[in-house]
């Protein structure tokens, strides 16, 4: 097996009492777009931090080309940052801001200007060398931020929430021309964010963090549709968190008890006991298909218009008191009132230890 090009093992980070990184042992492949996705003070730009040498953790190694990186400082290693604030020199111009790291490491002046060039058509800023940074958008900034990290060749591209200042629009527009980017250069990206959206629209592995420590780290689709906590199921979008029983179990699978009846779900590992059991809203549909199981009924409360599908709020459950999340079709004819036979694939059922 080929040897991971940055690996963490064991990091911590205290300040003081608190741990703001907690026992992270992570590899990162060459090549790969790692996002590190977690909610305010979960760790991931302390973690970022420590991969660029910024800080040094109290505990752990970090390994990059198989080298321990855990002493030596941000200017030796081979990473580059891109700060959320961009971090420009307002006094120079686009291309001194983009040689920067060039001149910093001796390059010559032609050569720096070659290479700045460059870097500058490669995100779109083809002759605007000259302009002043106080002249640029905000989106301009960042394509120069980009161009600065880039031309020096890193090994490790580092990127501490670079699109939280952008609209909407154009935070979209700039995740698609960062990964064009990054599958061009075919450097190893590393990208902190809060934004789930963002998150599995660009990450080829997606590292959860929460309280400094990993919840979870695998491909969005798998992060996504099978949760390894119940801290994953709902952070990342909405879900629907069913307490249940477990009552039998063989070599066919489980069935698990709860409010909205019996399930038998294919989870052949699952020991008996106290399980919650993560639904997303769209998994729950008002029609059955082959080999579904029923959920009972349930009564609409509140639906909400989101244009890829409707929101709504159902109550249901053998007494009417629980309480399920629905995406339904965005051509769904529903309102406050109706009732709804509710089904689940149960292959989309994701149980999780009580």
């Amino acid at each position: 097996m080929t040897r991971p090009l940055v690996s963490l093992e064991g990091v911590t980070m205290l300040f003081g009492e608190t741990a703001a990184v907690s026992d992270v042992s992570l590899e990162i492949r060459e090549g790969e777009f790692v996002v590190l996705l977690g909610p305010s003070g979960s760790g991931k730009t302390t973690l970022l931090n420590i991969l660029a040498g910024f800080v040094e953790p109290t505990r752990g190694r970090v390994m990059i080309s198989g080298k321990d990186m855990s002493h030596v400082p941000p200017a030796r290693r081979p990473t580059t940052t891109v700060f959320q604030d961009y971090a420009l020199f307002p006094h120079m111009n686009v291309a001194r801001n983009v040689a920067f790291g060039l001149a910093m490491r001796g390059v010559p002046a032609l050569q720096r200007r070659q290479r700045s060039e460059a870097a500058l058509d490669l995100v779109g800023l083809s002759g605007a060398g000259g302009r002043r940074v106080h002249e640029l958008s905000g989106g301009q900034r960042q394509r120069v931020a980009l161009a600065r990290a880039i031309v020096v060749d890193p090994r490790v591209l580092l990127l501490d929430e670079p699109l939280g200042a952008l609209d909407l629009n154009l935070r979209r527009q700039m995740q698609e021309e960062l990964l064009h980017l990054q599958r061009h250069l075919g450097t190893t990206f590393v990208h902190v964010t809060h934004d789930q959206d963002e998150a599995m629209n660009m990450a080829d592995t997606i590292v959860v963090l929460n309280e400094g420590r990993v919840e979870d780290q695998g491909p969005p689709a798998r992060i996504y549709l099978k949760p390894a906590t119940r801290f994953v199921a709902t952070f990342m979008g909405d879900s629907n968190l069913i307490g249940g029983t477990v009552t039998r179990r063989d070599d066919h699978g489980v069935t698990v008890a709860t409010a909205f009846g019996a399930l038998d779900l294919p989870d052949r590992d699952l020991r008996e006991g106290k399980v919650n059991l993560s639904i997303r809203p769209e998994q729950i549909v008002p029609a059955s298909g082959d080999g579904f199981a029923a959920l009972g009924e349930g009564v609409v409360r509140e639906c909400h218009f989101s244009g890829t599908h409707v929101r709504c709020r159902l109550m249901a459950g053998h007494d009417g008191d629980r309480e399920l999340q629905v995406h339904l079709p965005a051509r769904t004819a529903v309102r406050p009132g109706d009732r709804l036979n509710l089904y689940v694939d149960p292959a989309d059922v994701v149980a999780l230890a009580g």
